[in-house]
């Protein structure tokens, strides 16, 4: 996590800084798991989250500890977690707004007050 503040040349310094942060951690996935960068970097965009049997699956880990290999694992045990995927997911399934027709109750005040005014002379 990190806080930036001030102006724009701040805000850049910042965003510099956070870039080569993400190419050095990408540096060392590349190096560990033979993923391509760009995998890598959509992965870390996604704020992906893997379980263990799919940290090692994927070779960001080179086992689980404490793990009994005789006895296989649940079918959701290599699920991938995303961030993105499931607030995508949650938005498509609200109700969409929509849209409204008809005049604004300011301008129909208006026009009661005209013809309210026209039926009294």
């Amino acid at each position: 996590m990190t806080i930036a503040f001030g102006d724009t040349e701040e805000m850049e310094k910042a965003i510099g800084m956070l870039s080569e942060v993400k190419e050095s951690i990408i540096n060392a996935y590349e190096l560990k798991t033979g993923l391509s960068r760009v995998k890598l970097s959509h992965l870390m965009d996604a704020e992906s989250w893997f379980n263990a049997k799919k940290a090692v699956e994927l070779g960001f880990a080179d086992q689980i500890m404490f793990w009994d290999a005789d006895v296989s694992a649940p079918a959701n045990e290599g699920a991938i977690f995303s961030k993105m995927a499931v607030i995508n997911s949650l938005m498509s399934k609200l109700p969409r707004k929509e849209k409204t027709s008809g005049k604004p109750i300011s301008e129909l005040d208006t026009r009661l007050e005209l013809l309210k005014l026209q039926g009294g002379n």
